[in-house]
């Protein structure tokens, strides 16, 4: 019928091919195909509006002010039973760690919102101030082709 194989000599054999498998998916995932990846037009499609900027902004900023004021409720009312329960109940004890981590993802979160709403404005800002040199610039080559023209005719 077939060969008899060891145990031993058919795990070697199957991780001798899982190695194999995993150089070769490695090898893959490590280069870029040949036709450039990607799959963007090389000058870029992304368009973002200074209203969709100020809009994301808002709304994290509202988040923030509204996770500051309610995030706390569940905080205090925790802590306070762990405290009551603390001599009594193991509850007590892991109701003041729940309160601790609740506390903490809070202000995670209210760190993210923070940071996108002030990222966002400054974002804004900085793009308004680039929109505007470029104008200006723009504008002040219009009048330099305008009396270029002027002189020669």
């Amino acid at each position: 019928m077939g060969e008899n194989v060891s145990f031993d000599q058919e795990w070697a054999q199957l991780k001798t091919t899982a190695a194999a498998r995993q150089d070769a998916a490695r090898t893959r995932l490590n280069r870029v195909p040949d036709d450039g990846g990607g799959g963007g037009s090389p000058s870029g499609d992304l368009v973002v509006s200074q209203g969709d900027l100020a809009g994301v902004g808002d709304e994290a900023f509202k988040l923030y002010q509204r996770l500051d004021t309610d995030g706390d409720h569940a905080k205090q009312s925790t802590t306070a039973a762990g405290a009551a329960m603390k001599a009594d109940f193991a509850l007590g004890p892991a109701l003041t760690t729940l309160a601790d981590h609740w506390n903490n993802q809070v202000n995670s979160l209210l760190q993210a919102c923070a940071h996108i709403s002030n990222h966002l404005d400054y974002t804004k800002n900085a793009h308004a101030g680039d929109e505007y040199h470029i104008v200006t610039s723009l504008s002040a080559l219009d009048l330099n082709r305008a009396f270029g023209e002027g002189k020669q005719g």
